[in-house]
């Protein structure tokens, strides 16, 4: 209940802010609707929709780092943190009161990229909900990062890394844009060696029905996010037995 009761609060917050509300759904969205349009006018498939929606799904739950590293940093700048420390509220129940409510929202962001894709040529099948489950792992990357730098920064600091730097990284390294074999090298190297490509394979190959092609880019993707909630809560809990 009082995870619960804080989850309520922690969402509250993310939505009253228009400006990042914004950025977290809108933005995707266009994105979606221009690259679409240009498809359709050149000759060449360039950005096919069954491989950029899944693609623009996993680039829009970037800002679910920028929702959670704002909130952290906001509530902690206000000394709100503080406040409730002297409550019988364990780490366990802020952490998760602040991962809720984020993984609520990066569900109704997939569904909305995806069912917007309807529109554009995608066909209806039954995947398009396996992909909303089978991009939760990358979510959770994304929250706990933003978890990790709302702890440690500053508010303008954390949203500065997980607005424009974040959501650059994971737009240029996920595959979206350009073909990363047409790129090779180091740079198609380190791409691989991160989740967000990874996280796009996956979305691709669920939505195509393609459910063998997603390993071992699942394997990855699960990878990082354990490893990345579990420094989150160890960076949260260590913090919060500083003050």
């Amino acid at each position: 209940m009082k995870t619960m009761i804080f989850a309520n609060r922690v969402m509250k917050e993310i939505i009253r802010d228009p400006i990042s509300m914004f950025f977290g759904v809108a933005f995707p969205l266009i994105l979606l609707i221009l690259l679409s349009a240009i498809n359709s006018s050149i000759p060449v498939d360039l950005f096919d929709i069954s491989s950029l929606a899944p693609g623009i799904a996993v680039f829009g739950l970037s800002f679910m780092a920028l929702f959670a590293a704002q909130v952290v940093a906001k509530d902690r700048a206000s000394s709100f943190l503080t406040r409730l420390f002297t409550t019988p509220m364990t780490a366990h129940n802020f952490i998760l009161g602040y991962m809720l409510p984020l993984v609520i929202m990066s569900v109704i962001q997939v569904a909305v990229c995806l069912f917007a894709a309807l529109f554009l040529g995608l066909d209806f099948t039954m995947t398009i909900f396996a992909v909303m489950v089978a991009l939760i792992p990358m979510a959770l990357i994304y929250i706990g990062l933003g978890l990790i730098c709302g702890t440690l920064f500053s508010e303008k600091a954390a949203t500065g890394i997980c607005g424009a730097l974040l959501t650059n990284f994971a737009a240029w390294l996920s595959g979206v844009w350009f073909d990363l074999e047409l790129v090779g090298g180091i740079f198609k190297d380190i791409a691989h060696a991160l989740p967000f490509f990874h996280a796009v394979e996956v979305g691709k190959a669920v939505l195509n029905g393609t459910y063998e092609a997603m390993l071992p880019h699942l394997w990855w993707v699960l990878a990082y996010a354990v490893i990345i909630i579990v420094i989150s809560i160890f960076v949260f809990k260590k913090k919060t037995q500083e003050v």
